[in-house]
């Protein structure tokens, strides 16, 4: 069995090796607790990069 554990983006559950096609799942992650804050972490990286000056594509440019 795998160490790896993935979050399905269908069923809104961790799964292991075997579960739901990769283009439907996040991952992998080192733990079950890792991946069941999977979409957790999507959320703070988006706020972090909508709020990164480097990457802010709205900025008025002069």
């Amino acid at each position: 069995m795998s160490d790896e554990y993935w979050f399905c983006l269908k069923h809104h559950t961790v799964e292991g090796e075997d579960g739901c096609r990769a283009a439907d799942r996040l991952g992998p992650y080192a733990t079950s607790a890792e991946a069941s804050r999977a979409l957790e972490k999507v959320e703070e990286r988006n706020e972090s990069w909508d709020n990164d000056p480097k990457w802010n594509d709205d900025a008025a440019e002069d």
